[in-house]
């Protein structure tokens, strides 16, 4: 198998890879359970992973039944196009009728 430097590959191949996080923390008021909480975190999930075209895990506090903190991630070419992204998934959030907005991070 040849290196990369081996294939002679002109420089203006290579492009800018960026690449996003971003962690929410998310309230569940109305959850009683660890498996309402999950119905919520599996909805948010399926949404955000569809509508943004994102990467999506909870990172934290599994064992909560009312706290939810989700791990994001983009990859994309442009900085961008990941601050814009990530902007419009902490505005949805924060509108969700279910899960309050705590605070986010963002590291791109």
């Amino acid at each position: 198998m040849k290196s990369v430097s081996s294939l002679r590959i002109p420089h203006a191949e290579f492009r800018i890879m960026v690449v996003g996080s971003l962690r929410v923390r998310l309230l569940l008021r109305e959850s009683r359970s660890l498996k309402d909480k999950r119905q919520v975190v599996r909805s948010i999930k399926d949404r955000l992973r569809h509508q943004f075209n994102v990467s999506v895990a909870e990172v934290e506090e599994q064992d909560h039944r009312q706290l939810a903190v989700l791990g994001l991630a983009m990859v994309s070419h442009e900085v961008g196009h990941v601050r814009a992204a990530f902007d419009q998934i902490v505005r949805a959030l924060r509108c969700h009728p279910v899960a309050e907005f705590v605070d986010h991070e963002v590291d791109v």
